[in-house]
């Protein structure tokens, strides 16, 4: 029997800015900065006590190489991994951070950058009248919170704000809604002497490498300190659904130790379980239709757009979502994401950011990658900003105008002569 309640109170408006991002991971936090160097208030609500996403939240502590180390995620590589700071925009890299050390960078980062930033502020609802959002409703620790803002960027990675104002979206691959399955990352240090294994109750003895989640070795060693980054586990399942959710955090880290167990047996026999991420990580849930959706045709034929906001080459990166021992890996020479991507067709003070943006299943897999995120987010927060200065809706930021502004805050995009529309 289904049922429902009415729940209606009054919530306290509790602060105001000129730009409202929610959600701290790349996209939030690169579209925070963006908005606040473009002389606007931001406020920024993260819903755990971290900023970073899944590159602290979820250990992914590695950057995929993109093809274009520009704007703020070139600014980062420079200030916290200058060691990995290729000499030109279009060299590929693939450095490993520190997610603890990235945690503490984002909050000074932030600090510097006059953001003001919320902990422990989950998104609840929206106020919303007349085609345009008024407020967010957050869930503190003082209770239920309202904050109100002229422009409003979804960064909450599963266009939780988007749909919870009505904005159409797919989920999924197109035959049947199927995600990408979830990871649960982890680290193992070296001791420099045989550990002693430990396989808890419950968890399966691999045997093989047939046997393993993803039927393979996916690993980073840092020589300078002998730490091993897993990406190793695979749970089929939606990440944006309550049930899949429950089942998927057990279910990881059963194969948690059952890979630290295996790897033990097979060449690790030195390295110890040094730390698991406090959550499993998510690699697709929900897209926004937006007013244009990016296309497997587009990236495999190298599409430019005359609204370019970010540029990457990362390869189509299909990790089963069947649930099967395979990734559907293909190459791209390098692509554009347009601006329309992120405008929802709905709403017109609000943007989206980050890997929900409007794309289809594999397009969403190769723009989905920490970079990428980081460009779109400082794209949403300029242009967020031009359209409060220019009184105009989101949707009618002037291109020029917004690749300027980009320009001044070292974003650099290579634009051909004749640019597909």
């Amino acid at each position: 029997m289904s049922a429902a309640y009415s729940y209606k109170r009054q919530i306290p408006v509790y602060d105001s800015a000129d730009v409202i991002v929610v959600g701290g991971g790349p996209a939030g936090t690169a579209a925070a900065i963006g908005a606040a160097r473009s002389g606007k208030r931001v406020i920024l609500l993260e819903k755990s006590g971290q900023l970073g996403g899944m590159g602290t939240l979820g250990n992914v502590s590695i950057f995929m190489p993109i093809g274009n180390v520009t704007g703020i995620y070139r600014e980062f590589i420079a200030e916290m991994l200058d060691s990995a700071l290729p000499p030109g925009h279009d060299q590929s890299i693939a450095p490993q951070f520190s997610p603890f050390v990235l945690r503490h960078y984002l909050n000074e980062k932030m600090r510097k950058e006059g953001v003001e930033t919320f902990f422990h502020a989950e998104f609840v609802g929206t106020v919303a009248g007349d085609g345009a959002v008024e407020a967010v409703i957050v869930s503190t620790r003082e209770g239920l919170q309202a904050i109100r803002g002229l422009r409003f960027i979804d960064c909450t990675g599963d266009a939780r704000m988007a749909i919870e104002l009505g904005v159409p979206f797919t989920s999924g691959r197109e035959s049947d809604g199927m995600t990408q399955p979830m990871t649960l990352m982890f680290m193992m240090q070296n001791t420099g002497k045989p550990v002693r294994r430990y396989l808890p109750e419950g968890c399966p003895a691999y045997r093989s490498v047939d046997e393993l989640p993803q039927g393979r070795h996916l690993f980073w060693e840092q020589n300078d300190d002998g730490m091993l980054l897993v990406n190793m586990t695979r749970v089929k399942g939606h990440g944006a659904r309550i049930a899949d959710v429950n089942a998927a955090e057990p279910e990881a880290l059963r194969q948690v130790f059952s890979i630290v167990d295996y790897l033990q047996r097979n060449g690790f026999e030195n390295y110890a379980l040094s730390h698991v991420a406090g959550q499993t990580g998510v690699r697709e849930t929900n897209q926004i239709q937006g007013l244009y959706t990016l296309t497997e045709s587009d990236l495999t034929n190298g599409r430019r757009f005359e609204d370019v906001v970010a540029q990457t080459n990362y390869e189509i990166d299909i990790h089963s979502p069947d649930g099967h021992r395979t990734t559907d890996e293909r190459h791209v020479d390098g692509y554009d994401i347009p601006y329309r991507c992120m405008v929802p067709v709905a709403f017109g003070n609000l943007l989206v950011a980050g890997r929900a943006i409007s794309a289809t299943h594999v397009a969403m897999s190769s723009m989905r990658v920490q970079a990428t995120c980081y460009a779109l987010g400082q794209a949403a927060g300029i242009a967020a900003s031009l359209s409060i200065d220019r009184a105009c809706e989101c949707r009618d930021v002037p291109i020029d105008e917004l690749h300027l502004a980009m320009a001044a805050q070292n974003v650099r995009l290579w634009k051909p002569e004749h640019p597909h529309r």
